[in-house]
């Protein structure tokens, strides 16, 4: 099996856990929402669950990426969710989403097991961080729809993100 990788600025970095393919069942995972509650995916059943991971939402692009991610929920239906998973603490995370007026998309941590990272093949070796991801599962948690983005400090393709969501309703 060979190595999968991202790169930070051009510089490879190493991706744990195994690689997700479109048409297979969601891993379950366990993360932490704001207030420290434990939060799985069958909290989000029967819902089109964009699932988006990134680095750190105190970092330019995660912040740009979350905010447009919160405008464009505004335009999709009801049974979408818009989740932003992170290694930041569920502190951080709640104090950001404050600041930034973020009242769409929901910010779960995966700080405390990691294993949301490791299930989806998104934990980077080197840096113990999420890489830059988006996984759009539909409202039988079959994944749809993968976006790995090669480079993080780049910005996802959003319009092909949505246009999958959108595809599912």
């Amino acid at each position: 099996m060979s190595e999968r990788t991202v790169t930070f600025m051009g510089n490879p970095l190493t991706l744990l856990g195994s690689e997700l393919k479109v048409g297979a069942k969601a891993p379950d995972f366990f993360v932490l929402d704001n207030g420290l509650a434990p939060v799985t995916l069958a909290n989000y059943a029967g819902k089109v669950k964009i699932i988006c991971t990134v680095p750190s939402l105190d970092t330019p692009v995660c912040d740009t990426e979350t905010r447009r991610f919160n405008q464009e929920a505004a335009n999709l239906k009801g049974d979408v969710v818009v989740l932003t998973i992170s290694q930041d603490l569920p502190f951080a995370q709640g104090r950001w989403c404050g600041a930034a007026g973020i009242d769409r998309v929901i910010t779960l941590s995966d700080y405390r097991d990691r294993a949301f990272g490791s299930a989806y093949g998104v934990m980077i070796k080197e840096l113990m961080l999420l890489a830059r991801a988006i996984f759009v599962l539909d409202a039988s948690d079959t994944i749809r729809y993968i976006q790995l983005v090669p480079e993080i400090t780049h910005e996802p393709d959003y319009a092909a993100v949505l246009e999958a969501a959108k595809a599912l309703l």
